[in-house]
Parts: structure tokens; sequence; C-alpha cells
């Protein structure tokens, strides 16, 4: 039977997986369309429970007629509503906008703030929407706690923690500051494109010797191949 990882171990493993996703996925980047911070802070409310594909369908009208804070707190709900539809619960986001918007334009003059202390206080913005809007448009080093980092953490083993902010709280201990926005999209893009939540790409991934988890997809490399996606969903 192995020993137990030491957490330096841990370190060591996690920190190389990170280098061969980074390798494997060179591209890596934040798949929203966005111009702005502005832009980012709607794309990605208007993201729950939809793809980044759909919202950037809907991307270049919504910012043609609402390109501001103001504009968009000002904006016609049966207008914007018409814009958002095509992502679903559009009464709902819509909703969102028109509180963010106003939100912003009240409390922060029309401008984003660069804050998690200020972004979470916003309508419809939990610490996830938060560190993506931080890390790809400020450049401020923040963990995104999706679907798909949580799962990826849990099966590489880098933790057993479900809640989001624990998981995010664990994985920053693992990984320097400056490492932390770069791996998001590590891991977002593996778990979108390979190691799938019901069918992971097991015998097609690079990082299948250092995965605790290998086994849980096909090993055979045809059936695995067979699997992998080149970019994310539609």
């Amino acid at each position: 039977m192995p020993a137990p990882e030491t957490h330096t171990g841990l370190v060591r493993r996690a920190r190389k997986i990170d280098r061969m996703l980074a390798e494997t996925y060179p591209d890596a980047r934040c798949e929203l369309d966005f111009d702005n911070p502005f832009q980012l802070l709607v794309v990605t409310v208007l993201s729950a429970q939809t793809t980044d594909r759909r919202v950037n369908a809907v991307r270049p009208t919504l910012f043609a007629a609402y390109p501001t804070p103001a504009a968009m707190a000002a904006a016609d709900r049966a207008h914007l509503e018409q814009i958002v539809g095509p992502l679903g619960f559009f009464r709902a986001k819509t909703e969102s906008l028109l509180k963010l918007s106003a939100a912003l334009v009240e409390r922060y003059d029309g401008q984003v703030p660069p804050r998690l202390v200020d972004l979470v206080t916003l309508p419809g913005v939990g610490r996830k929407t938060a560190n993506v809007v931080l890390g790809d448009a400020f450049g401020v080093p923040g963990i995104t706690v999706d679907t798909h980092f949580g799962r990826l953490a849990r099966r590489f083993g880098w933790t057993e923690e479900t809640d989001p902010v624990k998981v995010e709280h664990a994985i920053g201990a693992l990984f320097p500051k400056r490492d932390w926005v770069m791996l998001n999209h590590h891991l977002i893009w593996h778990g979108r494109r390979r190691c799938h939540a019901k069918k992971p790409a097991c015998g097609a991934c690079p990082i299948a010797r250092l995965c605790p988890s290998y086994g849980e997809g096909p090993t055979d490399p045809v059936a695995a191949a067979a699997l992998v996606k080149t970019q994310g969903p539609a």
C-alpha cells in the first residue's frame, strides 16, 4: 500500500499538473468575449445556466444598445428581455442587469470596482463572478471555482472540499498567487475538453499518470480520443 501523500508532495504534483495543462492548452483564456470590465461583469452574469458561445452571440447587440452602466440602467425592460431571450431565464437575467447597472451608477460612478469586497455587494454578483472579473479584467489574482474547477480539483486529489469558498482557499494554498488566474483557465479548458463530468477522456489525458482518478472514464486511447473536444461547449 503506497504511503499517504505529504503536503510537499501534493504541492509538487499539483504544480506539475498545472505546467502540463499549460503546455496542452497554450491558448487557454476566458472564453467570454469582452472589451472592458463592465462588459466582462455583464457577460459573466449572463453566462449562468447557458454557454459562453451563446452569450458571445448576443454580446454585440447588447452593448451596441447599452454600452455603459448608465445606458443599461435606463434600458427599456422589454427590449433588454428581447436581446437576452436566447440565453434562457431572460426575465431574471434582465432584472439582474438592470439592478447591477443601477448599483454601479449609484455607488461607483458607473465604474466597475476592482475589489472583491465591493464586487460581491453588487446585485447578482457572487465570489465566482467577482474573481472572474478581477482576474481577467484587472489582473488581480483570484481562484474561480466553477463546476469544472471544483470537479477537477477533487478528481486530482487536491482537496476533498465541496464548498466553493473552501475549495478556493484549499487550492490557493497550493499555488503562488501569480499562477491563480491562468490556473483557472487551465482547469476550465481541461474540464470542458477532456475531463468531462460523466465520461472523462482518461486514455487521452496528458496528466493521466499524475491523476488518482485515472480510470473513471475510458482508458483505451481510441475510445478516449473520441471524447476529446477541440473547443468549449456550444
